[in-house]
C-alpha cells in the first residue's frame, strides 16, 4: 500500500476533504497533518495577514474557517514536509496558495501549479478562464497566477465565493457571472471546494469546471500507482 501525506494549512483531520481524496486513491493510506495543529486561538490570531502578506482561508477542526497569512504558513511548511516524508511515499500540499517550494526528497504535489497549468491547457490559445477564489483580497493574485500560465491570446476573469462560508446560491451567482462575462471554462481555485460544488457550478453555468482537489489528486495517482507498481516488482 502506498502512503500519501496531506498537509492542510488549517487543522487536521479534514472530513470535508480526505473522503473525496480517498475515493480517488484506492489502495493508498492517507496521513494528515495541519499547519495549525496544536495551536491555540491566540496563536492562530498571530498568523493573520499583516502588511503586504497574501491572505489564505482554511478550515479548523471545529468546522469553522479562519483567514491567515501566507508567510505564517510558509514558515511552517518545511518542518511538516520533512515530518511526513518519514512516514509517506509522497506529500500533497492541500492549498492552492503560492509558496516558496520547501525542500523535499520525495514527490511533492502542489495544487497551485497543477490547477493553473491544467486550466490553461483547456482554455487554448484564445479562451477565457473564469476563476472562483475564496476571498476578494485574493482576486489580484489569482488573476496574476493564471494569466502568467495562459497563452498570450487567452484571458482570465475572477469572482469570489468562499467554500467554507458561502451558500449554494452564492456559488451559483459567481458561476453565472463568470459565464455571462465570457468564460469558456471555470476553475474553483481552493482545495476547500468540493465535488458537489463543482457539479453545482457546472449545472448552473453550463461550462466545464476544474476542481483543484481532484486535478491534483488525479495527477498524484499517476505517481503513486507507479511507486506501488515498482514496489511490487522489487518485492
Amino acid at each position: 500500500m502506498t502512503r500519501l501525506g496531506i498537509i492542510t494549512i488549517g487543522q487536521a483531520p479534514r472530513p470535508d476533504l480526505t473522503p473525496e481524496i480517498a475515493a480517488l486513491l484506492p489502495g493508498t493510506r492517507l496521513i494528515e497533518r495541519g499547519v495549525l495543529d496544536g495551536l491555540t486561538a491566540a496563536d492562530i490570531r498571530q498568523g493573520a495577514p499583516r502588511g503586504g502578506d497574501h491572505a489564505l482561508t482554511t478550515r479548523l477542526a471545529d468546522g469553522s474557517s479562519v483567514v491567515i497569512g501566507e508567510s505564517f504558513v510558509a514558515a511552517r511548511l518545511p518542518g511538516l514536509v520533512a515530518e511526513l516524508e518519514r512516514e509517506a511515499d509522497a506529500v500533497l500540499l492541500a492549498c492552492t496558495g503560492s509558496f516558496p517550494e520547501p525542500r523535499h526528497t520525495k514527490p511533492l504535489f502542489v495544487p497551485d501549479r497543477m490547477i493553473a497549468l491544467g486550466t490553461a491547457a483547456l482554455a487554448g490559445d484564445t479562451g477565457c478562464v473564469g476563476v472562483v477564489c475564496p476571498l476578494s483580497e485574493q482576486q489580484a493574485d489569482t488573476t496574476a497566477k493564471f494569466a502568467r500560465r495562459l497563452p498570450a491570446g487567452a484571458r482570465v476573469i475572477t469572482d469570489v465565493c468562499s467554500p467554507y462560508t458561502a451558500t449554494p446560491a452564492d456559488l451559483a451567482g459567481a458561476a453565472r457571472r463568470l459565464a455571462g462575462a465570457g468564460a469558456d471554462v471555470l476553475a474553483l481555485d481552493c482545495v476547500g471546494y468540493t465535488e458537489a460544488m463543482r457539479a453545482h457550478a457546472a449545472a448552473v453555468s453550463g461550462l466545464p469546471v476544474v476542481l483543484a482537489r481532484s486535478v491534483c489528486v488525479r495527477l498524484a495517482s499517476e505517481v503513486l500507482d507507479s511507486l506501488g507498481a515498482a514496489r511490487a516488482v522489487s518485492g
